[in-house]
């Protein structure tokens, strides 16, 4: 009973119960965070264009699959039914491992680039390596949450 406890129930809220409740509480933070990875990596210099190119994808489905999501939940639009925690944890897993490969994928190309680069350059990629890890950390969280609430339902 504890797991239930700790992520808010079984279900998934409706309205503004999604601020209140924990697991999704964490929109916000993924939709802010992941907001600033997209623009760090846009206005930044990447010297493969493929890399850039995934961590771009990444950062602008993961936000507007986020954003989708939380205009959903507000309007109730699940309606309560359990596909929707199901959809909610597959959801958190692929963007974690999404985030999670985009951010090395950044680093590595940071890293590669100490040489030759303007100081602004390196450290823009820096910030956003650092922020696309923060990203990383708050979809892995909710997806476990989101995991022990779908095994719970």
């Amino acid at each position: 009973m504890a797991p239930a406890a700790a992520s808010g129930g079984s279900t998934l809220p409706s309205g503004f119960a999604v601020f209140t409740s924990f697991p999704d509480l964490l929109f916000i933070f993924e939709f802010v965070f992941g907001g600033l990875v997209w623009i760090l990596v846009a206005s930044s210099l990447v010297p493969i264009p493929l890399i850039q190119g995934w961590v771009m994808f990444v950062s602008v489905f993961c936000f507007l699959a986020t954003t989708t999501l939380l205009v959903l939940y507000i309007i109730g639009a699940h309606g309560g039914e359990t596909s929707w925690v199901t959809l909610d944890a597959a959801y958190h897993c692929l963007a974690a491992l999404f985030y999670l490969s985009a951010s090395v994928l950044e680093a590595l190309a940071t890293i590669g680039m100490q040489e030759g680069y303007t100081y602004k350059q390196y450290h823009e990629n820096i910030s956003a390596v650092v922020f696309s890890y923060v990203v990383t950390l708050l979809y892995v969280v909710h997806a476990v949450f989101s995991l022990i609430r779908w095994k719970s339902s």
